[in-house]
């Protein structure tokens, strides 16, 4: 096997001063690396259909926030957005990574906001899947909210809390999903969501993507039913950027139709690719 030969997944975990996160890494690992940041109540799983097709020339990296998937879910810590991109920035120089393009979704991509605010020597480009640029955008939900007595939810109560993140007809959630959402707590369920409300209460996206002079893409599902798809135009005051609307998608087009959401990614990695030092 050469050194550009894809090298088999790894699940590492690597313990910060905080807490343990959970690593997943796919592709060469002298290739440009690409970040994938998940949303809330969501997990490095959330990109399992879609990794496969960015592996070819891309190091591709997953990580777990603190409080979700398989990364540690203490109770007295932050899960302030910022405080989650310093961890991701330190998982990554323990990773020995100089330079990675950042791909998020829904809240992930807030996270993936801070992490550009914090270190814009690290991030080389942004790319932001249905992630909502402000709370005026929001779309409440009609369901009840899942209560403290309630946890662990049911598979039932599960799917009903998740449905307004699927739009495609027919599509089902996968199991695996709902069994990360239930190893979560309901204290790090509730801060993290809440984490996220916060920080876009401080300040919209696209203000503070505007003077990073970053290469943005922003991607929605024209479906969308947590975010408004037309909030995708507030992001054009950012110079240069990219809007991709994606009909009969939803709020997880990376799961809905990884295949189309790919393309739209590789075509923007391509574009704004820097070589791994």
């Amino acid at each position: 096997m050469t050194s550009h030969d894809v090298q088999p997944a790894e699940d590492p975990t690597l313990s910060l001063n905080d807490d343990d996160l959970h690593v997943c890494q796919d592709g060469p690992r002298d290739a440009p690396a690409l970040l994938l940041i998940h949303g809330s109540a969501s997990s490095t799983r959330s990109w399992d259909a879609i990794v496969p097709m960015l592996t070819g020339s891309r190091r591709v990296i997953r990580i777990d926030l603190l409080g979700h998937g398989r990364s540690a879910k203490p109770s007295d810590r932050s899960y302030a957005l910022p405080d989650q991109a310093r961890r991701i920035a330190a998982a990554l120089e323990r990773l020995g990574v100089k330079h990675a393009m950042v791909v998020g979704h829904s809240s992930g991509g807030a996270v993936a906001t801070a992490l550009a605010e914090q270190r814009p020597d690290l991030l080389t480009a942004l790319a932001l899947i249905n992630t909502g640029p402000s709370l005026d955008a929001f779309i409440a939900p009609q369901s009840a909210a899942i209560s403290p007595s309630q946890w662990p939810p049911t598979d039932e109560q599960l799917r009903q809390f998740a449905s307004t993140g699927f739009s495609r007809a027919g599509y089902l959630i996968p199991q695996e999903l709902l069994d990360e959402v239930r190893c979560m707590t309901f204290h790090t369920l509730t801060a993290t969501m809440q984490a996220t409300r916060e920080y876009l209460e401080q300040q919209p996206l696209p203000d503070r993507l505007q003077a990073l002079g970053k290469p943005l893409l922003v991607i929605f599902g024209q479906d969308d039913r947590r975010w408004r798809s037309s909030s995708a135009a507030d992001y054009r005051i950012v110079p240069g950027v990219k809007v991709e609307m994606l009909p009969g998608l939803g709020h997880s087009p990376i799961l809905e139709d990884p295949a189309r959401t790919a393309t739209s990614l590789l075509a923007f990695t391509a574009a704004h690719t820097v070589q791994a030092l």
